[in-house]
C-alpha cells in the first residue's frame, strides 16, 4: 500500500493555519500533520489547554473562522483534528521532540517512540 504524499502544498497551508491561529489568540500548544495508513490520510493535529475548557464546538467554529481567513491556503476543516496534549500520540511525539513557540518543520518517519508507532509526521510545533 502506498502513503498518500503529504506535499509542499499541505505543508505550507498548515503552517500558514498555525500562525493564522497565534495571530488570532489560540496559540496551540502542539501542531504537526500526521499519517495514519488505517485511513490513508493526513490530518493536522492542533493540540493546546484551553481547547479543553471552551469545547471542541466552539474550537472547530474559531479553525473555521480563522482557515476563512487564509489567502488561497488549500487547507479544510475536515483535515483538522483536535488532541488534548496529554494525548498518547502527542506526548510520545513531544518526550522525543521538542520545538521553539514558533513555526519548525521537522519530518519523523517510520519511528516508534516510547512504544507508539509514527508513520509519518511532519510537526509545526511540540512545546
Amino acid at each position: 500500500m502506498v502513503a498518500l504524499a503529504l506535499t509542499d502544498e499541505m505543508i505550507g497551508a498548515g503552517g500558514a493555519l498555525v500562525r493564522k491561529l497565534d495571530e488570532r489568540g489560540l496559540r496551540p500548544d502542539d501542531a504537526f500533520w500526521l499519517y495514519s495508513s488505517d485511513t490513508e490520510q493526513w490530518k493536522l493535529v492542533i493540540a493546546e489547554v484551553m481547547f479543553g475548557k471552551q469545547g471542541p464546538r466552539a474550537t472547530y467554529k474559531q479553525i473555521q473562522n480563522a482557515i476563512a481567513a487564509l489567502d488561497n491556503e488549500p487547507i479544510a476543516l475536515a483535515s483538522v483534528t483536535l488532541a488534548r496534549p496529554d494525548a498518547p500520540m502527542v506526548a510520545s511525539l513531544r518526550s522525543a521532540v521538542r520545538t521553539r513557540p514558533g513555526i519548525d518543520g521537522i519530518r519523523v518517519t517510520n519511528d516508534v517512540i516510547n512504544g507508539t508507532v509514527i508513520e509519518d509526521a511532519y510537526i509545526y510545533r511540540l512545546t
